[in-house]
């Protein structure tokens, strides 16, 4: 277990003739009245973590915060203003949308209404094989209400619980039970899933199929406060869509995302940490780091 920046993999290259259209195209599946920010700030994460293109599905009744708070992300409205949350019959328009995206993340702010969690779980096995998958949140908790194994997550998913969705998914007592026995909890999830899973707390542990765990040096306690996880999501994503594998989209993103909140913490101290500061600071972390030579 280590995370010395050197043994990450460098940034993808950004070529001299780079466009939108050729940086990745991520669908954020998020969002639900009430929990508009979530979505925004996943939805700046991808574009701060250098994708060129992000487009989020969410529900018509969070259109206008959503416009003011995601100026740079483009909206794919599901309903009109009176739908609060996502549904099953979305499930087509998500498709569509999937099926022109280098990536997908699905789960911030999503909320658990029964519809939206019938929607996940059959959304994820219908995406096509080879796209890359980033599930959290509340995408995570829908999963946790079915036979979550049978939906074939397999190589190409990267999941990212915190210790109480983790215990949601392992049908463990509590949060405290995985806090308890960290290690444990994520090859039980890597090896049921298939997936390159991201076990988030302090010291971050990233694991996937026939690889040695990986723990997270970066980050501090004032990143314990909501919203911190979209940001996450968000980054991690956009790695995705620029090809990067999820092993080493995982870590590189938990890497700068730890950086991030560093960076902030020294210039503002922990205890009024809040989630956009890592936004803020994201692109410090990037420019720290090593990148792929440009074509």
């Amino acid at each position: 277990m280590g995370a010395d920046p050197l043994l990450l993999p460098p940034l993808p290259a950004r070529p001299k003739d780079a466009h939108k259209g050729s940086m990745g195209r991520v669908l954020l599946v998020a969002g639900a009245r009430g929990m508009a920010g979530a979505a925004a700030m996943a939805a700046e994460a991808v574009l701060r973590g250098g994708a060129g293109y992000v487009l989020v599905a969410t529900p018509g009744g969070v259109a206008t915060e959503l416009t003011v708070l995601a100026r740079s992300a483009v909206l794919r409205l599901c309903g009109g203003p009176e739908r609060a949350f996502l549904i099953r019959g979305d499930l087509d328009a998500l498709l569509e949308e999937a099926g022109r995206s280098e990536a997908v993340a699905v789960g911030p702010g999503l909320g658990t209404h029964a519809d939206t969690r019938a929607l996940v779980t059959d959304f994820l096995p219908r995406l096509p094989a080879a796209l890359p998958v980033l599930v959290d949140a509340d995408g995570l908790n829908a999963l946790a209400g079915s036979d979550w194994e049978r939906i074939g997550l397999g190589p190409r998913a990267v999941l990212t619980p915190h210790p109480g969705e983790a215990a949601r998914l392992l049908q463990w007592k509590d949060a405290a039970a995985v806090q308890a026995r960290r290690s444990e909890a994520l090859a039980e999830l890597v090896g049921r899933s298939g997936a390159t899973v991201v076990l988030k707390g302090g010291g971050t542990l990233v694991g996937a199929p026939g690889k040695e765990a990986w723990r997270n040096q970066t980050g501090n306690p004032g990143m314990a406060t909501a919203g911190t996880g979209d940001v996450l999501t968000g980054l991690v994503a956009a790695l995705l869509a620029r090809g990067m594998s999820p092993w080493d989209a995982a870590r590189l993103g938990v890497h700068l995302h730890g950086l991030a909140g560093d960076l902030a913490a020294a210039e503002l101290g922990e205890e009024s940490l809040i989630a956009p500061d890592l936004l803020h600071y994201l692109p410090q972390a990037l420019r720290r780091h090593p990148r792929s030579p440009s074509a």
